[in-house]
């Protein structure tokens, strides 16, 4: 453990930073301290780019690995540490936070979660803290809040976001004669939990539920290898309705409330196209007529908050991305576009109401929810400076919106190829790409703004798409069954930079297994990125090549980050792996300098 003399230097001085910056106007928040990195995207707009440039293409070769810390917690590790004034707070999955001396790794204190429950839809993980106002904050998997002193780690105030034993979480029980998935065991189901890192700007804090339409995860053996396959049962109320909290940053008391499911009119235009003018295969009129037995089915209609938001403190709003409606894939009780589900959302920072949303997937059966955060920044068009948001979904387009009003300025080419998109499920199984992964996941894009570039982590994953009917029974009143299953074919994983002011791919790097955890860019023109077998690579930021690579013992899925303490700069990454992924899961801390 450090000592008291030491902890005063670094943590006090973490304090005073952190009242200044709360006292600082939105512009002076915003920017941040270019030493540290003090919030999840590094700054409000989830850019994940640093500008420091110590670490360039002309040194990568002597970046060494400079300290490693091990949490002794082991799970999929998706940690994106928080560094403000030499001291680094991180996270572990069964939510243990943690402060370290950030130049050494020595231990400065921790706080050890005790989950009130074990009984939690889809974990464990945990994406890292937030820290303001001499606060360590952290959300748990048993759907707590919890505030710590940012000097010694003490708890301040613990709130209960929500009961984690609400609803009704799916079973595996009326499946078992299905042949797809003979010898399945269940890994997940609908359930309230919280695993995002707190987004904090001012006196106000953001925490977003998740969970809420998960649907049936189920894992099953093939040929000496792990399938994965998701789905919904439909007819027996399953899923729960999602939403995201304004906490006030001090004392934990909530400001406002806004769900993701409104309770009227979520059936929405009945929309037959998607906004972009790709056909949804919908039948409207079975919809219709269904909605005469299930229009109060926003009850428990998903839409979870899975990623931190990002924040335009001059516009006043705050971007967040929604998760698929429930039940997930069958759409039998759900009729409608469900909305806002599957939608990137512009609200009202002060007091949560609606600005603007833009449903990706109306009446989304392929649970293709907005995972990846948005981003922000600036598009040059015509001449002029445009504010623009961006988001990397789950379809395989980059969508970059006009971030005032929500008009959609253009979708990039496709980081993955497409095949066979929001086509319908059948019997025998219908060969969709994006499958069961979707383009992309939960992983944090990074963003060069000198370059105009956006970086994402990609998946190539061929599924196959069933939708059975059931007898129901008493007990079991369950209609019918839609999943995804992994197919067997082979599946990849694609690093993508693409230009935002075209659209255009400037170019890939095809990566041995599908990708997860996110991406950082820095002005050293280097861009880094994890794989699920331990790599840990850096690659030319303009052209590509890969430049640097380290291999751990555990898979490396989770954000990097950089950081300058001492004239010296840092690159920290999580790797613990990912069990969803079949990822190696480990605890490592690992954190770089140069030689």
């Amino acid at each position: 453990m450090l000592t008291p003399s030491f902890l005063h230097i670094r943590i006090i001085g973490a304090l005073v930073l952190s009242l200044a910056s709360f006292c600082l106007t939105a512009e002076i928040v915003l920017t941040g301290n270019n030493a540290d990195w003090p919030l999840y995207g590094r700054t409000h707009d989830n850019q994940r780019f640093s500008p420091l440039k110590q670490i360039d293409r002309n040194n990568i070769d002597k970046l060494k690995l400079a300290w490693r810390f091990e949490t002794g917690k082991f799970g999929s590790f998706q940690t994106s540490p928080i560094v403000i004034d030499g001291v680094m707070y991180l996270t572990t999955p069964f939510n243990d936070v943690i402060a370290l001396d950030a130049s050494s790794g020595e231990e400065v204190w921790r706080y050890k979660h005790q989950l009130k429950t074990k009984d939690f839809c889809c974990g464990p993980a945990n994406r890292g803290p937030a820290v303001s106002n001499g606060i360590v904050y952290s959300v748990t998997i048993d759907a707590r809040l919890i505030a710590l002193d940012q000097r010694t780690g003490k708890v301040l105030w613990d709130k209960e976001i929500t009961d984690t034993h609400a609803g009704e979480g799916e079973v595996l029980a009326p499946l078992l004669g299905v042949e797809e998935l003979k010898g399945a065991t269940q890994t997940g189901q609908s359930g309230y939990t919280a695993n995002l890192a707190p987004q904090v700007i001012g006196d106000k804090i953001f925490v977003g539920i998740t969970g809420a339409g998960y649907g049936l995860h189920l894992n099953l053996e093939e040929d000496g290898q792990q399938i994965l396959s998701v789905g919904g049962l439909s007819g027996g109320g399953h899923g729960l309705r999602g939403y995201l909290i304004a906490y006030n940053a001090k004392n934990g008391e909530e400001i406002w409330r806004w769900y993701s499911v409104p309770e009227n009119n979520w059936q929405g235009n009945w929309s037959e196209n998607t906004a972009y003018g790709s056909s949804l295969n919908r039948d409207i009129a079975s919809e219709k007529k269904a909605n005469e037995k299930y229009n109060d089915t926003w009850r428990y209609g998903g839409g979870s908050v899975w990623t931190t938001p990002a924040i335009d403190a001059e516009l006043g709003l705050i971007y967040i991305g929604t998760g698929n409606p429930s039940p997930q894939m069958d759409d039998s009780t759900r009729p409608g576009d469900n909305l806002y589900t599957v939608s990137l959302v512009a609200l009202d920072i002060n007091t949560g109401k609606l600005r603007w949303h833009y449903q990706q997937v109306p009446h989304d059966r392929w649970g293709y929810d907005v995972a990846s955060p948005p981003v922000l920044f600036d598009l040059k068009q015509d001449g002029i400076t445009i504010k623009a948001v961006g988001q990397a979904s789950k379809l395989g387009w980059f969508f970059i919106h006009n971030r005032n009003t929500g008009e959609l300025i253009r979708k990039s080419e496709p980081f993955i190829r497409q095949e066979n998109l929001f086509a319908r499920p059948n019997e025998k199984g219908v060969r969709i790409v994006p499958g069961t992964l979707g383009a992309a996941s939960w992983s944090p894009v990074a963003y060069h703004p000198e370059l105009n570039t956006v970086y994402i982590a990609g998946i190539y994953q061929p599924s196959l798409f069933f939708s059975r009917k059931l007898t129901p029974s008493p007990g079991m009143p369950w209609e019918s069954y839609t999943f995804f299953r992994q197919s067997n074919e082979a599946d990849w994983g694609v690093f993508t930079a693409i230009n935002t002011t075209s659209g255009k791919i400037l170019w890939q790097q095809k990566i041995d297994d599908p990708m997860v955890g996110g991406a950082l860019v820095t002005a050293g023109n280097l861009v880094f990125t994890g794989e699920g077998n331990g790599n840990f690579n850096a690659y030319d930021a303009v052209d590509g090549s890969k430049l640097w690579q380290y291999k751990s013992k555990f898979g490396v899925n989770a954000p990097p980050i950089s950081f300058m303490l001492d004239n010296k700069q840092y690159i920290a990454v999580a790797a613990g792996g990912n069990k969803l992924y079949g990822y190696k899961t480990g605890d490592e801390v690992l954190v770089f300098s140069l030689d």
